[in-house]
C-alpha cells in the first residue's frame, strides 16, 4: 500500500478547487468539506442530509455526527454557503446521502472519491501520491502550519498521540531536516 501524503501547495488547492467547481457541485463540495473537517472519507460518504441541515432547510453550524461531537465539527460559512447551493441545485430529502451517486440512490463509491480527486490532483500538478487519505492529510498539514496545537489537531483526527499525528500530516520527516540543520 503506497504512502499518500498531504496537498501541501495552497495554489495547488486552488487550482483542484476550480478544476472540481467546473466539473461537479457535488464533487466540489466533498473536496471541501474533506479538506476543512478532517472528516474520514468512509464517513463523509456516508453523511446524509440531515447531518448538515436543520428541520427549516438551514445548513447547521455544527456537523450532526455522533463520532464527531467531541469537539465537534464546525462548518465554516463559505462551506456552508456552497453545500447550501449544492443541496439546492437537486432535490434532496433528509434521508439522502450528501454525496449520493447519480446513477443510485447510494453513496459514491471510494474508488469514485478516489478518481474524482485523483483527476483534479493531476489537473493541479500535484506530484505527491493522492489517495484515500488525502484530503484527512491535507487538512491536518494547513491547520498546523496555521498555528493550531498538534494537541487539537490529533484530538479532531482522532488520534491516540501527537507523535501519531505529526508522521500521519507528513511533519516527521521534516522536524528531522530542521533538527539536523539546527545542530550543524
Amino acid at each position: 500500500m503506497q504512502t499518500v501524503s498531504p496537498i501541501r501547495s495552497r495554489s495547488q488547492i486552488e487550482l483542484m478547487k476550480e478544476y472540481l467547481e467546473a466539473h461537479s457541485t457535488r464533487d466540489y463540495s466533498l473536496f471541501l468539506l474533506g479538506i476543512n473537517t478532517g472528516i474520514k472519507l468512509q464517513e463523509l460518504l456516508n453523511l446524509r442530509v440531515r447531518d448538515i441541515r436543520d428541520d427549516e432547510g438551514n445548513i447547521t453550524e455544527f456537523l450532526s455526527s455522533p463520532q464527531y461531537s467531541n469537539p465537534p465539527i464546525y462548518l465554516n460559512p463559505s462551506i456552508r454557503e456552497i453545500l447550501s447551493g449544492y443541496l439546492n441545485e437537486d432535490p434532496f430529502i433528509e434521508t439522502d446521502y450528501l454525496f449520493k451517486s447519480r446513477k443510485t440512490s447510494a453513496p459514491i463509491t471510494r474508488q469514485q472519491a478516489y478518481r474524482i480527486i485523483n483527476a483534479a490532483a493531476k489537473e493541479a500538478g500535484v506530484t505527491e501520491p493522492v489517495g484515500m487519505t488525502t484530503l484527512r492529510k491535507t487538512f491536518g498539514y494547513h491547520a498546523y502550519s496555521q498555528g493550531i496545537a498538534i494537541s487539537l489537531i490529533q484530538k479532531r483526527l482522532q488520534h491516540s498521540s501527537p507523535s501519531e499525528t505529526m508522521h500521519f500530516i507528513g511533519l516527521d520527516q521534516y522536524s528531522v531536516t530542521v533538527n539536523i540543520n539546527i545542530n550543524l
